[in-house]
């Protein structure tokens, strides 16, 4: 499995984790073994997982500060997933280039999000980035 099928199912697991409102570090690892997942990049998904949960605060603060009048709850819960692992690749994981970190987040976005999502995810990325001064 490529890193860019292993960050979509980090998007799966980051939704399902907002729709439960069940932040657990456990979970990556649960549905890998419960919809056996082979071949993903543990690495990688562990990483990204445990940096959203330990920055969530940070990351939705990032989110709300950059989305005109968009409030989290607003947001679409695709879309919010999306934010927050490229949010957490952007800002605590060196190793991922910024503009890859947005071109995949835009591309998750289209593929499993409404027609304009991906417009809205990279507008606020792009801010993000700009920000940051990165």
């Amino acid at each position: 499995m490529k890193r860019k099928e292993t960050r979509e199912e980090a998007v799966k697991i980051a939704y399902c984790m907002d729709i439960n409102k069940e932040f657990d570090k456990t979970l990556p690892c649960k549905y890998i073994d419960h919809f056996e997942i082979e071949g993903a990049d543990t690495d990688y998904l562990n990483k990204t997982m445990d940096d959203l949960i330990d920055h969530l605060e940070e990351i939705d603060k990032y989110i709300t500060d950059n989305s005109k009048d968009w409030k989290l709850n607003r947001i679409a819960k695709v879309d919010l997933a999306v934010l927050r692992v490229a949010l957490s690749e952007i800002l605590y994981n060196d190793t991922i280039p910024e503009s890859v970190s947005i071109n995949e987040a835009v591309e998750i976005s289209k593929k499993y999000s409404s027609e304009d999502s991906h417009k809205f995810v990279n507008g606020i990325l792009g801010t993000v980035v700009r920000c940051i001064g990165k």
